[in-house]
């Protein structure tokens, strides 16, 4: 395992524990973590994970002003949930991008597993769309997330990275359960 590979492990541990404690250092804390995934990944050939990488330095920007002017509102990063038919648009637009990037991805490069692999990216698109505007659902994504990369990984050999997403699935269970405490009595069903 590189150095590389090592700072994005423990970074990426600690992105995403700040995350489920809803910290708003999981921002920059994730974006020197993504920005090192995204070599280990692309020398992989793991193209679509790659370009997630790049997303996810912007959607982290986008979160960290995100969450501030909301912390700077109340004083805490409140959380809310989707309603029944945003849950449905989210789902029918994750459907499309994997489905339109999966194809991409198949006959325009050499990737590896290109249906697979742009199946977890749309859904990582969105659950960190999701987080960044303190979306519950979020997490219900990254565990899905987490389920589908362990074997991805373990399929490339990249066992580190398996052991890694292992170790995501568990912050992002914590995470749920955490921001469900959170919503208590500020919950509130939101169309987007």
């Amino acid at each position: 395992m590189s150095l590389a590979e090592w700072i994005a492990t423990a970074l990426g541990i600690a992105c995403v524990a700040l995350a489920a404690r809803r910290s708003i250092w999981t921002f920059p804390t994730a974006i020197v973590s993504v920005a090192l995934l995204g070599l280990v990944v692309f020398r992989a050939r793991l193209y679509s994970d790659a370009l997630l990488q790049l997303f996810f330095a912007a959607a982290n920007l986008y979160g960290w002003l995100n969450w501030r002017r909301a912390q700077a509102r109340t004083g805490d990063v409140p959380v809310r949930s989707l309603d029944t038919r945003a849950r449905a648009a989210w789902v029918i637009g994750i459907t499309l991008c994997w489905l339109a990037w999966g194809s991409a991805m198949h006959r325009l490069t050499d990737a590896a597993l290109p249906w697979w692999d742009a199946g977890i990216a749309a859904a990582s698109v969105a659950a960190q769309l999701l987080m960044a505007r303190r979306a519950i659902e979020n997490w219900w994504l990254w565990i899905a997330v987490d389920l589908a990369s362990v074997p991805l990984y373990l399929a490339k050999g990249l066992y580190p990275f398996a052991a890694l997403y292992l170790i995501y699935l568990a912050l992002a269970v914590w995470g749920l359960i955490d921001w469900r405490r959170a919503l208590g009595s500020g919950w509130r069903m939101v169309p987007a």
